[in-house]
């Protein structure tokens, strides 16, 4: 079970980032979204800059009506996860978004030197389908209805998803 529904809660999820970090960001995407692959990209460089600022977490909010391949995505990156490298299939699957069939996961899998079989077994029986769903409940619970959702510190960021407004949501400025 989730304890926040806007914070990234360290018992559970995927985090990366020192846990003393002063700015807390929690993303729900979908590995298929283009808009996900722009964000993508934008919080890797403020990942880049803030370092131990920044605590980063991702919940899978797949929309397989409009994105089919995002529903075995998710279950990949999570499976990634049990074998212990989220991360690493967390950026290959936003760096090739175009490619997310079955066969394509296999081979990052492989490319990350992880169990292949292992991983394709687990993602074509929804091993983690429990989990991707309590991740996607948890995101309509926090009024998610759109991908990327973003939350800064908790609260649901609205502004433009662009590197310069983002990073300065994250940066608290003097007063």
């Amino acid at each position: 079970m989730i304890k926040s529904l806007t914070l990234p809660d360290p018992d559970r999820d995927h985090i990366v980032g020192s846990a003393d970090g002063l700015t807390k960001l929690l993303e729900y995407g979908d590995y298929e979204c283009p808009f996900c692959g722009e964000a993508y990209a934008i919080i890797k460089e403020i990942q880049r800059r803030l370092g131990d600022d920044l605590i980063f977490a991702f919940r899978n909010f797949p929309l397989t009506n409009i994105h089919p391949h995002s529903g075995h995505a998710a279950e990949a990156a999570e499976a990634a996860g049990a074998q212990g490298n989220f991360w690493g299939m967390h950026d290959i699957l936003f760096e090739n978004q175009a490619a997310l069939d079955d066969e394509n996961l296999a081979a990052y899998a492989a490319e990350l030197g992880l169990d292949e079989a292992r991983l394709i077994r687990e993602v074509t029986a929804s091993v983690y389908a429990p989990r991707i769903r309590e991740d996607f409940k948890s995101g309509v619970r926090g009024g998610v209805n759109g991908t990327p959702t973003l939350f800064i510190n908790g609260e649901r960021y609205e502004g433009t998803r662009d590197l310069e407004h983002l990073l300065n949501a994250l940066t608290p400025q003097s007063a």
